[in-house]
């Protein structure tokens, strides 16, 4: 197994991103202000994520997707360890997230990883369904 940066241009980000947007009952495309990190395994991209600056030391984890096939085995917990571990490289103390409530197993792993619930952090997020979670990173010495 693999881990890179990939652009949002992409093919095999793309595939993700619009299995993803599917399995939401959602349409979308990558987003040029997502740095990707692609999970490879035997030469074939089976899981993304992306990293965005919200704000001066906070960024935005979003579009994390593992193919259904892959899941189970430990490459969301790798995935988001890796783009935790971007975020730190690139100087963010704070990482925030927002999910549906229904995406029972993400908010698992995340809260396992070590975030835990905040209010709506931008104007966009929120509503009746949207769970919102934020970790501090560790500082740089």
């Amino acid at each position: 197994m693999l881990i890179e940066s990939r652009p949002a241009t992409d093919p095999e980000v793309a595939a993700l991103v619009t299995a993803e947007q599917r399995e939401l009952g959602a349409t979308g495309a990558p987003r040029e202000d997502l740095q990707y990190l692609a999970v490879v395994v035997a030469g074939r991209a089976v899981a993304c994520g992306g990293l965005r600056d919200l704000a001066d030391g906070v960024g935005e984890l979003s579009g994390m997707y593992v193919r259904p096939a892959f899941r189970g085995r430990g490459i969301g917990r790798q995935l988001l360890a890796a783009l935790e571990e971007l975020a730190f490289r690139q100087g963010h103390s704070l990482l925030c997230l927002e999910t549906g409530t229904y995406q029972a197993v993400a908010i698992s792993l995340y809260r396992s990883g070590g975030y835990e619930p905040v209010p709506a952090y931008r104007e966009q997020t929120g509503g009746p369904n949207r769970v919102c979670l934020a970790k501090r990173l560790p500082v740089a010495a």
